[in-house]
C-alpha cells in the first residue's frame, strides 16, 4: 500500500469497517476484462478466517464465470463524506475501505439456511424472521478470503 499513513492495520478494526459496510463488489475474471458485481453480503469468522456469504438466483452469469475460475478479488466501502475547504479551494474525501481476495465456492443446500442467517444478521441486528420458502430457489455460495487490507481517510479523526 503507497498511503501507509492510511493503512488498517488491526484486523478488528478491519472487522469493524466490513461491519459497516452495506455493499461487497466482486470481482471475477471474464477473459479479457474483469465482471464486476455488487451484492448484499454476511461475513463470519471461521478458524480464524473471514468468510463472506452472498445470495443469488439459482442461474447467472456470475455462476458460470464461478465454475471458470472460482478465485475472486472484492472491495467494500462506507463512510464516504466529500470535505471541502472553501479557502483554499481544496477538497478531498474521507472513508474506510477494505480489499482483498479469495476463493469462491457454491454452497450444497444443507447450508444455504445457515448462512441466510448470517447474511440477514448483517442487515438486521435482530433475528429477522424472513421467508424460508425461498431457500430453494435461491443460490448461495461463500468467498472465503485469503488477503484482504483496509485503508481509511478521515481529516476530522476517527
Amino acid at each position: 500500500m503507497r498511503r501507509q499513513d492510511r493503512e488498517i492495520k488491526d484486523f478488528d478494526e478491519i472487522l469493524q469497517v466490513i461491519s459497516k459496510c452495506q455493499v461487497c463488489r466482486l470481482a471475477l475474471n471474464d477473459g479479457e476484462y474483469p465482471y464486476i458485481l455488487p451484492l448484499n453480503f454476511g461475513m463470519a469468522l471461521e478458524n480464524g478466517k473471514v468468510i463472506f456469504y452472498f445470495h443469488g438466483a439459482l442461474e447467472g452469469k456470475k455462476y458460470d464465470l464461478i465454475a471458470a475460475n472460482n478465485k475472486a478479488g472484492f472491495e467494500m466501502d462506507c463512510a464516504a463524506r466529500l470535505v471541502t475547504t472553501l479557502e483554499d479551494g481544496n477538497c478531498t474525501m474521507e472513508y474506510e475501505s477494505v480489499i482483498g481476495r479469495g476463493k469462491i465456492e457454491i454452497l450444497p443446500d444443507s447450508e444455504k439456511e445457515r448462512a441466510l442467517d448470517i447474511l440477514m444478521k448483517h442487515y438486521h441486528k435482530e433475528d429477522f424472521p424472513y421467508n424460508k420458502a425461498v431457500i430453494p430457489r435461491t443460490k448461495v455460495f461463500k468467498l472465503t478470503v485469503e488477503t484482504c487490507t483496509g485503508k481509511r481517510r478521515m481529516k476530522s479523526g476517527v
